[in-house]
Protein backbone atom coordinates (compact mmCIF):
# COMPACT_ATOMS: atom_id res chain seq x y z
CA UNK A 1 0.00 0.00 0.00
CA UNK A 2 1.55 3.09 -1.09
CA UNK A 3 0.56 7.23 -0.88
CA UNK A 4 -1.99 8.59 -2.51
CA UNK A 5 -4.14 5.51 -2.73
CA UNK A 6 -3.58 4.51 1.22
CA UNK A 7 -3.80 7.30 3.49
CA UNK A 8 -3.39 6.73 6.79
CA UNK A 9 -4.93 9.64 7.77
CA UNK A 10 -8.01 8.36 6.97
CA UNK A 11 -8.30 6.33 10.46
CA UNK A 12 -7.78 9.19 12.38
CA UNK A 13 -10.35 11.93 11.61
CA UNK A 14 -12.48 11.81 14.29
CA UNK A 15 -12.14 11.12 18.46
CA UNK A 16 -14.98 8.04 17.42
CA UNK A 17 -12.66 6.86 15.08
CA UNK A 18 -9.50 6.77 16.98
CA UNK A 19 -11.32 4.90 19.78
CA UNK A 20 -12.84 2.36 17.06
CA UNK A 21 -9.09 1.50 16.01
CA UNK A 22 -7.30 2.26 18.89
CA UNK A 23 -4.68 -0.89 19.74
CA UNK A 24 -3.64 -0.71 23.63
CA UNK A 25 -6.04 0.32 26.42
CA UNK A 26 -5.49 0.89 29.98
CA UNK A 27 -8.57 0.05 32.17
CA UNK A 28 -9.03 1.15 36.01
CA UNK A 29 -8.61 -2.82 36.34
CA UNK A 30 -5.54 -2.44 35.70
CA UNK A 31 -4.09 -0.33 38.13
CA UNK A 32 -2.56 -1.24 41.85
CA UNK A 33 -2.04 1.71 44.28
CA UNK A 34 0.75 1.94 46.82
CA UNK A 35 0.18 3.07 50.11
CA UNK A 36 2.39 3.82 53.24
CA UNK A 37 1.38 2.55 56.37
CA UNK A 38 3.34 4.35 59.45
CA UNK A 39 3.08 3.62 62.96
CA UNK A 40 0.93 5.52 65.70
CA UNK A 41 -2.08 7.36 65.37
CA UNK A 42 -3.43 10.65 63.28
CA UNK A 43 -0.71 10.93 61.09
CA UNK A 44 -0.85 11.84 57.32
CA UNK A 45 2.38 13.65 56.13
CA UNK A 46 2.99 14.12 52.24
CA UNK A 47 6.46 12.62 51.27
CA UNK A 48 8.01 16.13 50.12
CA UNK A 49 9.40 14.31 46.94
CA UNK A 50 5.72 12.70 46.03
CA UNK A 51 3.32 15.22 45.81
CA UNK A 52 0.30 13.18 46.49
CA UNK A 53 1.01 10.73 48.79
CA UNK A 54 1.68 10.27 52.40
CA UNK A 55 3.04 8.32 55.28
CA UNK A 56 0.10 7.49 57.21
CA UNK A 57 -1.57 5.69 60.45
CA UNK A 58 -3.62 3.32 60.06
CA UNK A 59 -7.47 5.57 60.13
CA UNK A 60 -6.33 7.28 57.19
CA UNK A 61 -5.35 4.10 55.08
CA UNK A 62 -8.49 2.48 55.88
CA UNK A 63 -10.40 5.99 54.94
CA UNK A 64 -7.84 6.14 51.87
CA UNK A 65 -8.64 2.82 50.80
CA UNK A 66 -12.37 3.17 50.72
CA UNK A 67 -11.69 5.68 48.42
CA UNK A 68 -9.58 3.58 46.36
CA UNK A 69 -12.62 1.14 45.95
CA UNK A 70 -14.67 3.13 45.41
CA UNK A 71 -12.69 4.74 41.93
CA UNK A 72 -12.80 0.63 40.81
CA UNK A 73 -9.18 0.15 41.63
CA UNK A 74 -9.19 -3.28 42.40
CA UNK A 75 -5.92 -3.48 45.11
CA UNK A 76 -3.38 -1.61 46.72
CA UNK A 77 0.00 -2.83 47.39
CA UNK A 78 1.02 -2.11 50.89
CA UNK A 79 4.46 -0.73 52.74
CA UNK A 80 4.90 -0.34 56.07
CA UNK A 81 7.12 1.88 58.49
CA UNK A 82 7.14 0.56 61.80
CA UNK A 83 7.85 1.84 65.61
CA UNK A 84 10.76 0.58 65.60
CA UNK A 85 13.85 -0.61 63.48
CA UNK A 86 16.55 -3.82 64.55
CA UNK A 87 19.42 -5.80 62.90
CA UNK A 88 16.95 -8.38 62.07
CA UNK A 89 13.67 -6.49 60.93
CA UNK A 90 11.03 -8.26 63.00
CA UNK A 91 8.52 -6.02 62.93
CA UNK A 92 8.31 -7.39 59.09
CA UNK A 93 6.96 -10.88 60.31
CA UNK A 94 5.19 -10.16 63.89
CA UNK A 95 2.05 -10.96 63.70
CA UNK A 96 1.34 -7.48 64.93
CA UNK A 97 3.56 -5.71 62.84
CA UNK A 98 2.39 -2.49 60.98
CA UNK A 99 1.80 -4.25 57.84
CA UNK A 100 -0.13 -7.08 59.81
CA UNK A 101 -2.29 -4.52 61.75
CA UNK A 102 -2.86 -2.87 58.17
CA UNK A 103 -3.94 -5.75 56.54
CA UNK A 104 -6.87 -6.84 58.86
CA UNK A 105 -7.85 -2.69 59.18
CA UNK A 106 -8.34 -2.51 55.36
CA UNK A 107 -10.24 -6.49 55.41
CA UNK A 108 -12.46 -5.03 58.19
CA UNK A 109 -13.64 -2.09 56.46
CA UNK A 110 -13.31 -2.76 52.56
CA UNK A 111 -13.04 -6.54 52.23
CA UNK A 112 -13.85 -6.59 48.43
CA UNK A 113 -10.42 -4.72 47.95
CA UNK A 114 -7.04 -6.78 47.10
CA UNK A 115 -4.52 -6.68 49.49
CA UNK A 116 -1.30 -7.09 48.60
CA UNK A 117 2.00 -7.17 50.34
CA UNK A 118 5.43 -5.92 49.92
CA UNK A 119 7.54 -9.02 51.22
CA UNK A 120 11.20 -7.41 51.96
CA UNK A 121 13.15 -6.21 55.28
CA UNK A 122 14.41 -3.01 54.40
CA UNK A 123 11.62 -0.67 55.78
CA UNK A 124 12.34 -2.99 59.23
CA UNK A 125 15.96 -2.81 59.48
CA UNK A 126 18.31 -0.41 61.64
CA UNK A 127 20.72 -1.23 58.38
CA UNK A 128 18.57 -0.65 55.28
CA UNK A 129 19.24 -3.76 53.58
CA UNK A 130 17.00 -6.08 52.45
CA UNK A 131 17.74 -8.80 54.40
CA UNK A 132 20.69 -10.50 57.66
CA UNK A 133 24.21 -8.68 57.12
CA UNK A 134 26.79 -11.04 57.46
CA UNK A 135 30.49 -9.76 56.91
CA UNK A 136 29.47 -6.44 55.46
CA UNK A 137 26.68 -7.67 52.87
CA UNK A 138 23.14 -9.56 52.77
CA UNK A 139 23.25 -13.21 53.54
CA UNK A 140 20.98 -14.94 51.07
CA UNK A 141 20.19 -18.12 52.53
CA UNK A 142 19.39 -16.59 56.28
CA UNK A 143 17.39 -13.89 54.41
CA UNK A 144 15.63 -16.38 52.83
CA UNK A 145 13.91 -17.82 56.26
CA UNK A 146 13.15 -14.62 57.75
CA UNK A 147 10.80 -13.57 54.21
CA UNK A 148 9.30 -16.65 54.44
CA UNK A 149 8.07 -15.59 57.78
CA UNK A 150 7.06 -12.48 56.68
CA UNK A 151 5.19 -13.57 53.77
CA UNK A 152 3.20 -16.74 56.41
CA UNK A 153 2.51 -14.05 58.41
CA UNK A 154 1.14 -11.68 55.98
CA UNK A 155 -1.11 -14.36 54.65
CA UNK A 156 -2.38 -14.89 57.96
CA UNK A 157 -3.31 -11.43 58.61
CA UNK A 158 -5.56 -11.46 55.13
CA UNK A 159 -3.34 -10.25 52.56
CA UNK A 160 -4.62 -11.81 48.96
CA UNK A 161 -1.29 -11.85 47.03
CA UNK A 162 2.22 -11.65 48.63
CA UNK A 163 5.09 -9.63 46.62
CA UNK A 164 8.72 -10.72 47.56
CA UNK A 165 10.97 -7.71 46.41
CA UNK A 166 14.25 -8.69 48.04
CA UNK A 167 15.81 -10.01 45.10
CA UNK A 168 17.52 -13.14 47.43
CA UNK A 169 17.71 -16.26 45.27
CA UNK A 170 15.90 -18.63 45.69
CA UNK A 171 12.89 -16.57 47.86
CA UNK A 172 9.74 -17.31 45.55
CA UNK A 173 10.24 -20.89 45.96
CA UNK A 174 10.86 -20.32 49.71
CA UNK A 175 7.95 -18.19 50.25
CA UNK A 176 5.52 -20.64 48.05
CA UNK A 177 6.74 -23.98 50.41
CA UNK A 178 5.77 -22.23 53.61
CA UNK A 179 2.53 -20.90 52.29
CA UNK A 180 1.55 -24.46 51.48
CA UNK A 181 2.71 -26.47 54.24
CA UNK A 182 0.56 -23.83 56.58
CA UNK A 183 -2.82 -24.02 54.26
CA UNK A 184 -2.35 -20.99 52.33
CA UNK A 185 -2.16 -22.77 48.18
CA UNK A 186 -4.46 -19.87 47.34
CA UNK A 187 -2.25 -17.19 47.89
CA UNK A 188 -0.40 -16.34 44.73
CA UNK A 189 3.11 -14.82 44.77
CA UNK A 190 3.74 -11.51 42.90
CA UNK A 191 7.15 -11.85 42.25
CA UNK A 192 9.39 -8.43 42.09
CA UNK A 193 11.27 -10.67 39.01
CA UNK A 194 13.43 -8.28 37.33
CA UNK A 195 14.32 -5.11 40.08
CA UNK A 196 17.53 -3.39 38.94
CA UNK A 197 19.28 -1.44 41.30
CA UNK A 198 18.13 2.13 39.95
CA UNK A 199 18.39 5.87 40.78
CA UNK A 200 14.48 6.12 40.03
CA UNK A 201 13.88 4.89 43.71
CA UNK A 202 15.28 8.25 45.26
CA UNK A 203 11.45 9.49 46.56
CA UNK A 204 10.41 6.13 47.75
CA UNK A 205 13.61 5.46 49.81
CA UNK A 206 12.19 8.77 51.60
CA UNK A 207 8.54 7.66 51.72
CA UNK A 208 9.70 4.04 53.09
CA UNK A 209 13.09 5.52 55.36
CA UNK A 210 14.37 2.45 53.62
CA UNK A 211 17.80 4.13 52.34
CA UNK A 212 20.99 1.98 53.23
CA UNK A 213 22.84 3.22 56.19
CA UNK A 214 25.87 1.81 54.27
CA UNK A 215 27.17 0.54 50.96
CA UNK A 216 24.22 0.08 48.32
CA UNK A 217 22.01 -2.31 46.62
CA UNK A 218 24.05 -3.50 43.82
CA UNK A 219 24.99 -6.83 45.06
CA UNK A 220 21.41 -8.41 44.97
CA UNK A 221 19.58 -5.97 42.60
CA UNK A 222 20.24 -5.97 38.67
CA UNK A 223 22.70 -4.22 37.07
CA UNK A 224 20.76 -1.55 34.47
CA UNK A 225 22.61 -2.88 31.89
CA UNK A 226 21.66 -6.44 31.80
CA UNK A 227 18.99 -8.09 29.14
CA UNK A 228 19.72 -11.64 29.30
CA UNK A 229 19.75 -11.46 32.91
CA UNK A 230 16.52 -10.49 33.88
CA UNK A 231 15.21 -13.48 31.52
CA UNK A 232 17.24 -15.93 33.82
CA UNK A 233 15.62 -14.20 36.75
CA UNK A 234 12.41 -14.50 35.20
CA UNK A 235 13.08 -18.08 34.40
CA UNK A 236 13.81 -18.83 37.94
CA UNK A 237 10.86 -17.69 38.91
CA UNK A 238 8.41 -19.02 36.52
CA UNK A 239 9.79 -22.50 37.73
CA UNK A 240 9.94 -21.73 41.41
CA UNK A 241 5.98 -21.07 40.67
CA UNK A 242 5.60 -17.12 40.59
CA UNK A 243 2.11 -16.54 39.86
CA UNK A 244 3.14 -12.88 38.35
CA UNK A 245 6.47 -11.69 37.36
CA UNK A 246 7.30 -7.85 37.67
CA UNK A 247 9.59 -5.38 36.00
CA UNK A 248 11.28 -2.63 38.80
CA UNK A 249 11.47 -0.15 37.10
CA UNK A 250 9.23 0.12 34.12
CA UNK A 251 9.55 3.25 32.53
CA UNK A 252 13.68 2.66 31.29
CA UNK A 253 12.90 -0.88 31.10
CA UNK A 254 10.20 -1.07 28.61
CA UNK A 255 12.32 -3.42 26.71
CA UNK A 256 12.51 -6.08 28.99
CA UNK A 257 8.81 -5.72 29.68
CA UNK A 258 8.28 -6.52 25.93
CA UNK A 259 10.61 -9.60 26.02
CA UNK A 260 9.19 -10.98 29.30
CA UNK A 261 5.29 -10.36 27.61
CA UNK A 262 6.69 -12.59 24.95
CA UNK A 263 8.47 -15.36 26.92
CA UNK A 264 6.20 -16.12 29.31
CA UNK A 265 2.86 -16.72 30.20
CA UNK A 266 2.18 -15.54 33.77
CA UNK A 267 0.65 -12.12 34.03
CA UNK A 268 2.96 -9.23 34.39
CA UNK A 269 3.34 -6.10 36.00
CA UNK A 270 4.97 -2.75 36.03
CA UNK A 271 6.38 -1.17 38.73
CA UNK A 272 5.59 2.76 37.59
CA UNK A 273 8.10 3.80 40.16
CA UNK A 274 8.72 6.80 42.87
CA UNK A 275 11.03 8.75 40.47
CA UNK A 276 8.95 8.34 37.30
CA UNK A 277 6.25 10.00 39.37
CA UNK A 278 7.57 12.85 40.88
CA UNK A 279 9.61 13.69 37.47
CA UNK A 280 5.90 14.27 35.97
CA UNK A 281 4.71 15.89 39.26
CA UNK A 282 7.55 18.44 39.24
CA UNK A 283 7.69 19.14 35.38
CA UNK A 284 4.22 19.55 35.46
CA UNK A 285 4.15 22.17 38.40
CA UNK A 286 6.57 24.20 36.76
CA UNK A 287 4.07 24.32 33.82
CA UNK A 288 6.94 22.48 31.66
CA UNK A 289 4.22 19.76 30.91
CA UNK A 290 0.59 18.51 30.67
CA UNK A 291 0.90 16.67 34.05
CA UNK A 292 -2.46 14.76 33.16
CA UNK A 293 -1.86 14.13 29.09
CA UNK A 294 2.03 12.61 29.67
CA UNK A 295 0.93 10.57 32.75
CA UNK A 296 -2.09 8.74 30.84
CA UNK A 297 0.72 8.38 27.82
CA UNK A 298 3.37 6.98 30.31
CA UNK A 299 0.73 4.37 31.50
CA UNK A 300 -0.36 3.38 28.39
CA UNK A 301 3.10 3.20 26.97
CA UNK A 302 4.06 0.33 29.49
CA UNK A 303 0.34 -0.77 28.88
CA UNK A 304 1.44 -1.17 24.94
CA UNK A 305 4.86 -2.93 26.08
CA UNK A 306 2.96 -5.49 27.84
CA UNK A 307 2.21 -4.85 31.35
CA UNK A 308 -0.94 -6.51 32.23
CA UNK A 309 -0.87 -4.58 35.55
CA UNK A 310 0.67 -1.48 36.65
CA UNK A 311 1.57 -0.48 40.18
CA UNK A 312 1.55 3.28 40.28
CA UNK A 313 1.45 6.07 42.60
CA UNK A 314 -0.68 8.22 39.64
CA UNK A 315 -3.98 5.33 40.10
CA UNK A 316 -6.34 7.30 41.78
CA UNK A 317 -5.75 10.53 38.91
CA UNK A 318 -5.88 7.85 36.46
CA UNK A 319 -8.57 6.23 37.38
CA UNK A 320 -11.03 9.74 37.41
CA UNK A 321 -9.63 10.20 34.37
CA UNK A 322 -10.55 7.06 32.69
CA UNK A 323 -14.54 6.65 34.64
Amino acid sequence: MYFPEYRARRLRQSDQLRRMVRETHLRVDDLIYPMFSAFGEKIKKEIPSMPGIYQQSIEHIVAEAKDVHALGIPAVILFGIPETKDAFGQDAYSDEGIIQRTIRAIKDAVPELLVITDVCLCEYTDHGHCGVIKKGDVDNDETLKLLAAEALSHARAGADIVAPSDMMDGRVAAIREILDANDFHQIPVMSYAVKYASAYYGPFRDAAESTPQFGDRRSYQMDPANRLEALREAELDVQECADFLMVKPALAYLDILRELKDRFHLPLVAYNVSGEYSMIKAAAEKDWIDGDRVMMETLVGMKRAGADLIITYHAKEAAKLLR
